[in-house]
């Protein structure tokens, strides 16, 4: 059995660590409350501008659609895998990251496939193994649309010069606290809309509807990718919540039960103590 200033040694540097975790769990509960207010706040404009764009190019042939919408033969890819800057977030990196790899080898064997990472997480695992062309790990510094528009803004123009053939984001989806749900969600082309939704709806379009889609392309396009990072930005503070909640009540526990072995410690050594008194006075007597 440790002596008993080990197990105070311990039992102080848990409490140490006990404090640091507790604290990065309110820290990340404040940012998740603004975060979760964003996403929450941003999901149905980007569902119904992505709506509206599916149902306006069903009506469009290719050339008054543009190029975003064209379908070609898959040849190539370039996967966007959204992670974040720091770790202490439980499975939250590790979770995109292996959804990325079996995205590869799966999905996409025998294509060639290219990365593109936001986030130092999934950059640092995944440029071992695969090519990886840009790796924005600054875009969480300064989360905003206009960042991100120049992100999109690449894509697009990777896509249309016909370097790829598809382009997919995969990140994770915020559900709550607690839950965050691995997505992989087409990028370009276009995808388009399922079944007759929406098709027949009656628009009144004004100047035209080939200049208001060419125009709403972009914009959409730039809200999906914004959505997305914004939706990784929230799940990143959930699960880091989550995993200080989880540490601090392993450590209060681990903290316990070395209280309790210092205590039967403490207890031993004043009782062998108190025999060597008691042994000690016995044999003055006799």
């Amino acid at each position: 059995m440790a002596n008993l200033k080990e197990i105070r040694n311990r039992i102080t540097s848990i409490g140490s660590t006990m404090q640091i975790t507790s604290a990065m769990k309110m820290v990340s509960a404040a940012k998740l409350k603004k975060a979760q207010d964003a996403i929450t706040a941003m999901r149905p404009y980007s569902s119904k501008l992505t709506e509206l764009l599916q149902s306006l190019s069903a009506t469009l042939d290719s050339d008054a659609g543009g190029a975003y919408s064209t379908q070609r033969e898959v040849n190539k890819v370039l996967l966007v895998a959204v992670t974040s800057n720091r770790g202490l977030c439980g499975g939250f990196n590790s979770s995109v990251i292996k959804e990325t790899v079996r995205t590869i080898q799966g999905k996409y064997k025998g294509v060639t496939v290219d990365l593109l990472t936001i986030g130092k997480k999934g950059n640092d695992i995944l440029s071992k193994d695969y090519t990886v062309i840009e790796s924005r790990n600054d875009i969480f510094d300064d989360l905003t649309f206009d960042n991100v528009s120049n992100v999109a803004e690449k894509l697009m123009n990777l896509y249309v010069d016909g370097a790829y053939d598809k382009i997919e984001l995969i990140y994770n989806r915020f559900k709550n606290a607690a839950t965050q749900e691995v997505q992989v969600e087409q990028f370009l082309p276009i995808k388009p809309i399922e079944g007759d939704a929406n098709v027949n709806l009656d628009y009144i379009f004004e100047p035209s509807k080939e200049k208001i889609v060419l125009e709403l392309i972009p914009k959409s396009l730039k809200t999906q990718l914004y959505k997305a990072i914004r939706d990784s930005f929230a799940a990143e503070h959930g699960a880091r919540m989550t995993a200080m909640h989880k540490a601090t009540d392993n450590a209060k526990e681990l903290r316990d039960d070395l209280l309790l072995t210092y205590n039967k410690a403490r207890q031993a050594a004043i009782t062998n103590e108190i025999l060597e008194i008691v042994g000690g006075a016995e044999a003055l007597n006799n």
